[in-house]
C-alpha cells in the first residue's frame, strides 16, 4: 500500500471516530448510518440504546423515484436510497434521523443521500 493510500485510510478513520464520539442514535431518534463503496452506497437505520439495525437498503434494492434535475449517475443512486429509507422510516414511523455520514466528507453521493432523505419528508 503507498503511502498516500495509508494517510487516507487514517485521516478517514479519524474522521470517522470524531463524527461517532459526538452522534449517537436513540429510539427516538435513530442514526442512519452510510456506507460507500467504488459501485454503490448502503444505508441503514439503526438504534444504538438497543444496538438493533432497524432499517437497510442499498442501490439495488432502492425503488425508482423521480429524481431532481442536474442529479446524474452515481449520484441519482444515492439519491433513490435516501429517499426509499425515507419512505421505509415513515412507514415504521420515525420522522427525524441523526445523519452519520461515517468519515466520508459531505459532498458528491453523501450529500445526495442527505438530500433524498430531507425531500423524502425525514428531518435530518
Amino acid at each position: 500500500m503507498s503511502k498516500v493510500n495509508k494517510q487516507r485510510r487514517k485521516a478517514k478513520t479519524r474522521r470517522k471516530i470524531g463524527i461517532r464520539k459526538k452522534l449517537s442514535g436513540t429510539a427516538d431518534r435513530p442514526r442512519v448510518s452510510v456506507t460507500r463503496s467504488h459501485k454503490n452506497i448502503y444505508a441503514q437505520v439503526i438504534n444504538d440504546d438497543e444496538g438493533k439495525t432497524l432499517l437497510a437498503t442499498n442501490g439495488k434494492k432502492a425503488a425508482s423515484v423521480e429524481i431532481p434535475e442536474g442529479v446524474t449517475g452515481k449520484c441519482a443512486v444515492a439519491y433513490t436510497v435516501g429517499r426509499s429509507i425515507a419512505d421505509l422510516a415513515k412507514e415504521s414511523g420515525i420522522s427525524t434521523l441523526v445523519f452519520d455520514r461515517n468519515g466520508y466528507l459531505y459532498h458528491g453521493r453523501i450529500a445526495a443521500l442527505a438530500r433524498g432523505l430531507r425531500d423524502g419528508g425525514i428531518e435530518v
